[in-house]
């Protein structure tokens, strides 16, 4: 496992790289996130500020990054200090002397110091970035910071005039992954395909739903992964016309389909895998004809992805590939064209066909949204989700009835490569023949 973490260099380089985009004479802060209160004196699992850890890799609380573009730039840690007695009780901390060793800062210190020396740095900058909205209680403790250098200006102190959102810059910075970044994604992406295979192997009419989220994430853990990137959904039957259930508490039935979208976070980054499959291990034909056209309609998808390439585009041909498949089965009726033109597929195809995958879920990165399409053409290293779906209700009248209380999706992590693509999530079985084989050998 330890060959798929990031190098030091990694993160040492990414400084470098939004310090290019800083302009001369400036500053720019980045808080950690906090330990967030679960329940009286218990928190929840720590999850740090992806902003933070991707430049800095560090996994503690409260700490402040501050890089300082001048003649000499600088990249300056303020963390926790040691205390053995805070220590035996939750757990060891890295310390100012260490966290400049191991993560490459140029300076280290205590938090205690940080309103003095935030006024120090402040003294000269022409500009301050930071990212504007992320935390509201940071964000109001950097105003009370310029409140003070500029009341100290008869003092010789100058703070700086102006204040930029530096949002965007690190949002496209993180949208294209390096090489061992996507090592990281391959390896979280294998362990989690390896979860929707044992959840396959492990399902039966009659268990529960929250028994196989269970082994989903008993096969994350071992392997590893030990959190969920997000709430796992482990919804059977009609549940899966719910896009983000979560209470995984009802039982499995016989002749129903179960819907699973769970990945694991490896060293900070997602996977997110869907697949739909039969409780029994058998597809009945009204199954397995709704599935086969969420199928097509994924591959073909996934099949077009290549530098250049949008989202747009990709679920306009997801569009007209469902629209197609459903008017042949008597589930839409009309003209092909006219329905086309009314999205009407967008009545069971009721979300987007992807988003951007990375140390979020749903990473950061512009879309480059315009007249309400995805238009950003893809480049290497981007990393999306493929997602098709179709979703009838049990309480959908409009349609036979042996469509009704379908719900099914199929997703995939792709990354886009200089040549095309590369699916990161091939070892999840997701053909009708793979996932039945499967499945029999229980």
């Amino acid at each position: 496992m330890k060959d798929t973490l990031l190098p030091l260099s990694e993160f040492v380089q990414r400084r470098q790289r939004f310090l290019e985009q800083m302009k001369d004479d400036s500053i720019a802060i980045f808080s950690a996130n906090k330990e967030v209160t679960r329940s009286n004196d218990t928190e929840y699992p720590f999850c740090q500020n992806k902003n933070f850890y991707y430049l800095t890799g560090f996994n503690e609380p409260e700490a402040v990054l501050v890089l300082i573009k001048s003649k000499k730039p600088q990249a300056i840690l303020f963390c926790l200090p040691k205390d053995p007695l805070a220590e035996v009780w939750h757990g060891k901390r890295v310390g100012e002397i260490l966290a400049k060793l191991d993560y490459g800062f140029d300076q280290c210190f205590i938090l205690e110091q940080l309103d003095t020396l935030i006024i120090d740095y402040f003294n000269g900058a022409k500009s301050l970035y930071f990212c504007r909205g992320s935390h509201e209680s940071f964000d109001h403790q950097i105003y009370q910071w310029l409140d003070i250098a500029k009341a100290k200006s008869r003092q010789g102190i100058k703070a700086p005039n102006y204040i930029v959102d530096c949002q965007k810059i690190i949002e496209e910075l993180r949208l294209i992954k390096s090489p061992k970044e996507l090592a990281i994604m391959r390896e979280v992406n294998k362990i989690s395909g390896d979860a929707h295979q044992r959840a396959m192997e492990k399902t039966s009419h009659g268990k529960f739903e929250y028994q196989i989220e269970a082994e989903i994430l008993h096969e994350f853990a071992r392997n590893g992964a030990r959190f969920p990137a997000y709430n796992s959904i482990v919804a059977g039957g009609n549940n899966a016309n719910i896009l983000h259930y979560t209470n995984n508490e009802q039982t499995l039935n016989n002749g129903e389909l179960l819907l699973i979208d769970a990945g694991g976070e490896l060293a900070g980054y997602a996977a997110d895998i869907t697949r739909t499959f039969p409780i029994n291990g058998v597809f009945s034909e009204a199954q397995k004809t709704l599935y086969q056209l969420v199928l097509n309609a994924q591959e073909q998808c996934i099949q077009a992805i290549k530098p250049g390439q949008t989202l747009g585009n990709l679920n306009e041909l997801c569009c007209e590939i469902l629209t197609k498949g459903l008017l042949e089965q008597g589930i839409l009726s009309g003209d092909y064209q006219t329905l086309l033109s009314e999205n009407a597929c967008k009545r069971y195809f009721i979300h987007g066909l992807g988003h951007w995958l990375g140390l979020d879920v749903h990473d950061v990165g512009d879309y480059q949204m315009i007249d309400k399409k995805q238009t950003r053409p893809f480049e290497t290293g981007m990393v999306m989700t493929i997602e098709p779906g179709l979703y009838i209700p049990l309480d959908d009248d409009s349609v036979d009835e042996k469509w009704r209380g379908i719900g099914i999706r199929i997703e995939d992590n792709i990354a886009v490569t200089d040549e095309g693509h590369e699916n990161l999530t091939k070892n999840a079985p997701k053909s009708i023949d793979d996932i039945e084989h499967l499945m029999a050998k229980q």
